[in-house]
Parts: structure tokens; sequence; C-alpha cells
């Protein structure tokens, strides 16, 4: 009896272990679910009341614009306030601005300036949740007891799979009550997440305020955020990593909020058709992340990565730009999804491996910030060049601006550090600079 007694007790503790990383897993699935929603049924709003590829663009501009700014300047809030605070307080003023979209809309009472502010608050309130929670990764992984590898993928698995869950109810749903309703859902999606972390990070250390960090001052944050971005600059292959990501990402932002949906409306017959379209690249992620942490640690990451990114780029763009009937973009986006489902995993086993825990919050920000700052103009400039040369033109172009930016890692030498493994945190990557001192 006593022998049985030590196992449920062993299994409890190992339940115990692990309940800090399925909380936030699963309060990102929730909550990227319903972004799915918004991702989709911000743009079709637009073009449904609007008729205007550029106004669409403009909102996207708006939703971007303190995506950057929050990173730029976030990291060290999120250390002084405690991650799992930033998460809740994040997604709570969320659910508040998104919810307020349909409302506001119903009450006949939502301006064109109001959409684009509240849009303008949600991207400044997400960026410090997701930072928080992706920053815990490292240390919910080795507290659950598996490796960093395997917890990378499943973190950006599960995104993946709520990403085609939510797009493919996101499409349905427009198509059935309109896009507001979707909203109202995003806005409830947000909440429970909010109280997944508030209740499953409870006494996790690593989730709570640094202790020890000196008292809050102008100098001592412009001191923290000048170390940050001290660090990535010097990183090399972290910086070619956040410009090649910023280019893409600005040009992703550009198909997910105006080209895509554009498309959609005016070759493929209506919001389903852009859902599962939508989902069909979120399914092919889904494969890729899970395939990559199966097996992708056994071949070379940079040969991985050029070959994932070209295949997940460019091609869905010609396409769409070549055919006009959603099958053969179906199939691309598949493909392409598969091929993006491991660029991620790939991205965050790097940056874990060597950026060490102290500047975790603060180099992610930084990192973040890189990566996202061409997202504002790119939604705006592909709304601009849909009103100017078409949707055609506007496909062509961007897609030729995409294959040139995946092939640089077959060109620039920094990317083959990619291939050398270290210790999670190394910090051999950034020299102390002379006179410094901790």
């Amino acid at each position: 009896m006593s022998g049985d007694g030590g196992h449920g007790d062993e299994g409890n503790r190992k339940d115990a272990r692990r309940t800090p990383l399925a909380a936030v897993l699963t309060a990102n699935t929730i909550s990227t679910a319903g972004s799915s929603l918004t991702l989709i049924g911000v743009p079709w709003f637009v073009l449904e009341t609007t008729g205007s590829a550029g106004r669409a663009g403009v909102v996207a501009f708006c939703a971007t614009l303190p995506i950057v700014i929050a990173a730029l300047v976030g990291g060290p809030v999120i250390d002084r306030l405690g991650r799992r605070r930033v998460s809740v307080g994040s997604d709570l003023v969320c659910a508040l601005a998104i919810g307020a979209i349909p409302l506001l809309h119903f009450a006949g009472a939502l301006h064109f300036w109001l959409l684009c502010t509240l849009m303008a608050l949600e991207g400044l309130a997400a960026t410090p949740g997701r930072t928080a929670r992706y920053v815990l990764v490292p240390d919910l992984a080795e507290r659950a007891g598996i490796t960093l590898t395997r917890a990378a993928s499943l973190f950006d698995a599960v995104q993946r799979g709520a990403r085609m869950a939510g797009a493919a109810l996101a499409g349905l749903l427009i198509a059935l009550v309109g896009a507001e309703s979707g909203l109202l859902l995003d806005a409830a999606t947000f909440g429970t997440s909010a109280l997944l972390v508030a209740c499953g990070l409870r006494g996790v250390r690593a989730a709570e305020p640094v202790r020890d960090a000196p008292p809050v001052s102008l100098s001592g944050y412009r001191a923290e955020l000048r170390e940050a971005y001290a660090y990535l600059l010097h990183a090399r292959l972290l910086l070619a990593v956040s410009v090649m990501v910023m280019v893409t990402n600005g040009l992703d932002q550009g198909w997910n909020a105006v080209l895509l949906p554009v498309h959609a409306e005016r070759e493929l017959g209506g919001s389903t058709q852009l859902g599962l379209l939508t989902a069909s690249f979120g399914a092919g992620g889904l494969l890729g992340a899970l395939l990559y942490g199966a097996v992708g640690h056994r071949f070379p990451r940079r040969a991985v990565f050029t070959a994932a990114f070209v295949l997940a780029g460019a091609p869905r763009f010609v396409v769409a730009a070549l055919t006009g009937s959603a099958l053969p973009l179906a199939a691309t986006m598949a493909l392409g999804g598969l091929a993006g489902g491991m660029l991620n995993p790939i991205l965050t086993t790097v940056t874990y491996e060597r950026v060490p825990q102290e500047l975790r919050s603060r180099v992610s920000g930084a990192l973040t910030a890189g990566c996202e700052l061409a997202m504002p103009l790119g939604g705006l400039g592909a709304g601009l060049l849909v009103d100017g040369a078409g949707a055609r033109g506007a496909l062509l172009v961007v897609g030729a601006l995409y294959l040139a930016t995946t092939l640089s890692p077959l060109v620039f030498p920094v990317w083959r550090g990619m291939d050398d493994q270290r210790p999670q945190g190394g910090t051999e990557l950034m020299p102390q600079p002379a006179g410094a001192t901790h």
C-alpha cells in the first residue's frame, strides 16, 4: 500500500510541475484562435463597410504600429511587473478593445477613427502579453522535464493549430452571422486566456516580478533598454534574423490584412474561402511544427530554414496572381504552411540558446520590435499598391520581394552560425565592453 502511495505522490508532483507549461500552452491556443477571428474579421469588416483596400491598409497600420512601440520599450516592464501579471493584464485590455468594436457598431457609434484607435489599443496591449508567455517557455520546459527543442516546437505547434481552427471558424462565422459576432468571440477568448494564466502560473517563480531589480528611474530604464539593444547589435546572427524576419513580416502583413482578403472578395467568392485558405496554411504549419519537433534536430538548421522559408513565402503570391480559383491556392498554402511550421521552432531554439535568462525579456522585446518594425508599412503599402497597380500587380511585386528576402541565408556568411548549437542562455555572442560592470 505504501508503495502505491509513493507512486501516486510522485505522479501528482510530476503533474504539478507540468501544469504551468500546460496552462501557458492552453492560454496561447485559445488566445491565438481568437486572434485569427480578428485577423480575418477586421479586414473583412472594413472591406464590407467601406469597400476600400486603402482603408483596410490604414486599419492594419494603426493596429501594428503600437505593436512595434510596445516591443521597443516594454522589455524592462515585463520583468518589473512580472510575466504572469503582464500576460493577464494584456489579455484583459485586449478583450475590452476588441469587444468594444462590435458593441459600438451595433449602437451606430463606431466611426472609422474610433475603429483605428481600438485596434491600436489592442496592438499596444497584446505584444507585452505574448512576449511574457514566450520568454517563460524555457523555465517551464525545464520545470516540466522536457527538452527545449521539443517545448519550442510544441509552443509553435499549438499556436499554428489554433490559427488553423480560428481561421476556419472565422470564415464560417462571417458568412453565417457577420464579422461582428466573430469579434465578440475573440474578446471572450482573451478573457479565458487571462483566467488560465492567472490560475496556472500562481506561485511560479519565473513568472513573478524580479525581486532584486533596482528602483524604477528613467535613467535606469534607459540603461536596461540600451543593454538589450547592445546585446542584439553584437549578436550578429540574431541581428540577421531580426532584419530578415522584419521584411517578411511586413510582406506577410500586407498579405493577411489586404491582399488575401481582396483576392477572396473579388475572385474566390467570399469569406468562407478566405477562412478555409487561412486554415489550410495553419494546418500545414501545425504539421510542420510537429514534424520538426520529432525529427528536425537531425538536419542542419540553416538548410532546413532556407528551404522552408522559400516554400512558405513567394509561391502563394504567384499562384494567387495567376489563378482565380481556390483549390490551387489552397494546395500552395498548405505546402507553404508545412514549410513555415519549421521556421519558428528553429528561431526560438536559436534565441533561447544565445540569450541569457537575465536578459531574455528585454532582448525578446528588442527582437520582436525589430521583426515587426515593417508590419505597419506592410499593410498600408499593400493597400495603396492594390489601389494603384491592381490586385494582380500588387501580388506579383510583393511575391518578388519575398523571394529575394528569403534567399539571403544563402548569400551572407553570418547565417552559417545557425548550425552552431550552444548551451541554453549562452553569453559568448557579446563581449563585455571595457569598463563595464554588473
